[in-house]
């Protein structure tokens, strides 16, 4: 009882920033829809048949023939993408405010948090074991084959054979299964750790002065946003239920059939761009880890006094230019492997890591132009 009472003030009387903007929202919105795909994850998984054979057909059941299967379904696939839109938003925030120097543990472990994450979305995707399914693991588990020495060992571990089957299918569908629980696991570790410092303020203070307790000041700011998301989940799960997806995944895998375009999901499109930028298929995996792991080195590039972006007009350049950048990958990853797009997709990938690594040296650089 008493441990419980400690957890509730830590939660409850957490001193929080008065100037809190609705983008500080977007963590306790993950949190609520992390717990939405594991609820909806959990039902499906009463109908669904880990196997080749009737695996694809176990999917158009739970459309067709349970009670409200097509709904938990609709907010299952659909819910993956706002998931990945409040991740994207949450990131965006961190980084226009500078939060990998004020809270590294935090930002540390919500890369992580983002890469188990990117995992989990990749082996759903595979388990309904359509077209688009079968081929973009194909292509993507064939990546680890440029590792040299162990790759092509890696690749048949991650098979379970010599090409992707029931085996892979089973792996993956256990990963999928286990993974969102790691997943809440570091996000209390994340809490855990903003709770450190606190939140900080759009100016990028930490002291503790002009704050309030997070409850009920914030507590009921989030039910707003909660319940808003919540309309804007229903509202395209019943009217868009297939908007967000890929035609190709409605028809049976088949190992015979190459679709025409193979790409994953949306929100991997700027990291197949980057992929597919790199004419060597090792330099492509590369580019596409360290497109992920530069955040782990945001922390580690920190100078002794830091202009708050408030005041800094080069970094404020420098991050809307990153994501307009962002976004021009997202839609480079879309579009076929022709020129202009493969052509476009250089620069863009260059300007990727060139901008994220320059914000942190904007506030030096500005520092500078200050005083001369």
């Amino acid at each position: 009882m008493k441990l419980k009472n400690t957890v509730i003030k830590e939660i409850t009387y957490l001193p929080s920033p008065m100037s809190l903007s609705i983008w500080w929202n977007m963590g306790s919105i993950m949190g609520l829809m992390l717990f939405l795909q594991i609820l909806t994850g959990f039902f499906l998984s009463m109908h669904y048949t880990a196997n080749i054979a009737s695996s694809f057909e176990s999917v158009i059941h739970i459309i067709r023939d349970v009670p409200m299967g097509w709904l938990v379904r609709s907010l299952h696939a659909n819910g993956a993408s706002f998931f990945f839109v409040f991740m994207y938003l949450h990131i965006a925030r961190g980084l226009y405010y500078q939060s990998y120097i004020t809270q590294p543990k935090s930002w540390s472990g919500g890369t992580k948090i983002f890469l188990l994450s990117m995992a989990t979305a990749f082996l759903g995707y595979v388990l309904p074991w359509g077209q688009m399914s079968f081929w973009g693991a194909t292509v993507i588990t064939n990546f680890l084959s440029a590792i040299p020495y162990v790759g092509n060992i890696g690749v048949k571990w991650v098979w379970g054979g010599f090409s992707i089957g029931q085996a892979t299918l089973n792996r993956f569908y256990s990963l999928h299964f286990i993974l969102p629980f790691i997943i809440m696991i570091l996000a209390m570790l994340h809490l855990v750790f903003l709770h450190e410092k606190g939140s900080t303020n759009p100016l990028g203070c930490v002291n503790h002065i002009s704050k309030v307790p997070f409850h009920p000041y914030f507590t009921w700011k989030d039910s707003v946003g909660f319940i808003t998301v919540l309309m804007m989940l229903i509202f395209v799960s019943l009217y868009f239920p297939n908007y967000l997806g890929d035609p190709e995944n409605y028809l049976l895998a088949n190992s015979m059939v190459t679709p025409v375009h193979i790409m994953p999901e949306w929100y991997f499109l700027f990291a197949y761009a980057i992929l597919r930028s790199i004419p060597s298929k090792l330099g492509g995996v590369i580019a596409l880890a360290a497109s992920i792991m530069v955040l782990f080195v945001l922390p580690m590039i920190k100078f002794e006094k830091m202009i708050s972006t408030s005041f800094n007009l080069m970094y404020q350049v420098l991050f809307w230019l990153f994501c307009g950048n962002f976004m021009l990958l997202t839609w480079l990853g879309s579009c076929p492997i022709e020129a202009p797009y493969s052509t476009l997709a250089v620069p863009s990938t260059f300007l990727y890591f060139l901008l994220l690594l320059m914000m942190p040296v904007s506030s030096l650089l500005w520092k500078y132009a200050l005083e001369k």
